[in-house]
């Protein structure tokens, strides 16, 4: 299963993702709508990092995420908090919360991971649940292009403890982009060795644009790579966000 190993790694491969960017740009959003939340549910939250961040904003949060060994992480990472979040073990398309909030987020390509299309309406059917009238649901996502753009690259993270190398395969037909990762990690003076499958799924705008819309969602819009501007046609990353009237 995804992230089982790549867990306890992840942050360290992954240190040069800017979450406070991110979050500015949630930020510049949610003004943008008028929106002050006070509660919030982070969607495929992973090791938490974007969840502490909207902890830190003085937000009741919930971090979701379907995979256990990623919110150890998350819950490691959250200890000691004043007003820690909470987390829970759930997929998107299972989506339930005890009480509606006023803000979802699914930062960096949690959505590309839902891999089937029906089970991703049926996410987005949860996520205008979970709001309150006048909600908010901000995400993100690897764009085709950028999906399509990996087909056949062998790429190299590593740092003194971990060394992870991935060879990614688009299939036009299923409009699917396999990683297949290699990773190794240190142990005292050895190496364990794990393989993982990443799957993504390269949804297009004007789908989830449709999808979003037949999910209830309304003033919904599109944006560049943290920037208030509309895409362009070789976007790498796109945002979404749309409105729970």
């Amino acid at each position: 299963m995804a992230y089982e190993a790549l867990a306890a790694s992840y942050d360290r491969l992954t240190n040069d993702i800017p979450y406070a960017e991110i979050l500015s740009f949630y930020r510049q959003i949610w003004a943008e709508y008028g929106l002050r939340p006070s509660t919030a549910v982070d969607l495929a939250c992973g090791t938490g990092s974007m969840t502490v961040l909207l902890t830190q904003e003085g937000l009741s949060v919930l971090g979701v995420d379907a995979s256990e060994e990623m919110l150890t992480q998350a819950a490691d990472k959250a200890a000691g908090m004043e007003n820690p979040p909470w987390f829970v073990r759930q997929r998107m398309e299972k989506l339930r919360l005890p009480a509606p909030v006023d803000l979802a987020v699914c930062c960096l390509d949690g959505v590309n991971y839902v891999t089937e299309p029906a089970a991703l309406r049926e996410a987005f059917a949860r996520v205008y649940k979970a709001l309150n009238h006048g909600g908010l649901f901000l995400f993100d996502v690897n764009s085709e292009a950028k999906l399509r753009g990996l087909d056949g690259q062998i790429l190299l993270d590593e740092d003194e403890e971990v060394f992870c190398l991935w060879r990614a395969e688009f299939d036009e037909e299923t409009r699917i982009c396999a990683y297949g990762m290699d990773i190794f990690q240190r142990q005292g003076k050895l190496w364990r060795r794990s393989r993982e499958e990443h799957l993504e799924y390269a949804y297009r705008v004007e789908e989830l644009t449709q999808w979003l819309a037949d999910a209830g969602f309304v003033n919904i819009k599109t944006y560049g790579d943290c920037r208030l501007n509309p895409p362009n046609l070789e976007e790498q990353r796109i945002f979404f966000a749309a409105k729970k009237e």
